[in-house]
């Protein structure tokens, strides 16, 4: 319970300069003051996320490269955006890489927290804090749920991490098998007096997890 993640950081030899002026020209191509990540995506030489990684956010690209910066309030919760990485980094098995922050898997686009944290990295940075810290921290871990079927997005991150996003009796993984779905079951049954304690819960695929069910039937 007490390791913490290893963020990983992707490099590129593509100096800055470079990027820069690939990202003008796409504007140029455009005839836009602005652009969006997609719109550079389409018909730039480099992924967008090669520029932010080098350089910054996506916000601070455009304005090194001399183009206009338009920025919207936002108001979504840290905690709904922490939801969404949840949700994305259990679909992967891993870390979900900058390009992977899509539509329908993820709810916000990469540009959200960017605006909220400055840079992609800076907000799984602040998403792997906000899991530890309160999670390792919290009685959460100890005091059972009022309904025992109810496993909150901290407790099942945190069960799935210590598992490593394997299932616990066939070894699958979303990391290597992308159609693999993760389930966390609870090793004594709800029927049978099991509760939503941390060491009652454990990491199944969907395929072992409804075998499992039929046979407590």
């Amino acid at each position: 319970m007490s390791d913490r993640f290893e963020l990983i950081k992707y490099n590129r030899n593509t100096s800055s300069e470079e990027m820069l002026r690939d990202l003008k020209s796409v504007a140029l191509k455009l005839n836009k003051e602005t652009i969006t990540m997609d719109e550079y995506k389409v018909h730039s030489k480099y992924h967008p996320s090669t520029l932010t990684r080098k350089i910054g956010s996506w916000f601070l690209c455009l304005e090194r490269a001399g183009l206009q910066v338009s920025r919207s309030p936002l108001n979504i919760p840290n905690e709904e955006l922490f939801q969404n990485l949840e949700n994305i980094w259990r679909h992967f098995g891993r870390q979900p890489k900058y390009h992977e922050i899509i539509k329908p898997l993820s709810r916000f686009s990469v540009g959200t927290y960017e605006k909220r944290f400055g840079t992609y990295y800076n907000a799984l940075t602040a998403f792997v804090e906000h899991m530890d810290g309160e999670i390792i921290e919290s009685s959460a871990l100890n005091k059972p749920q009022t309904n025992p079927r109810t496993i909150n997005y901290r407790m099942r991150f945190m069960v799935m991490k210590r598992d490593n996003f394997k299932c616990k009796i066939c070894g699958c993984s979303p990391a290597s098998s992308p159609e693999v779905e993760l389930h966390i079951d609870h090793i004594v049954p709800c029927a049978k007096g099991g509760t939503a304690l941390y060491e009652n819960l454990q990491t199944l695929c969907s395929v072992c997890n409804l075998g499992k069910s039929d046979l407590n039937m």
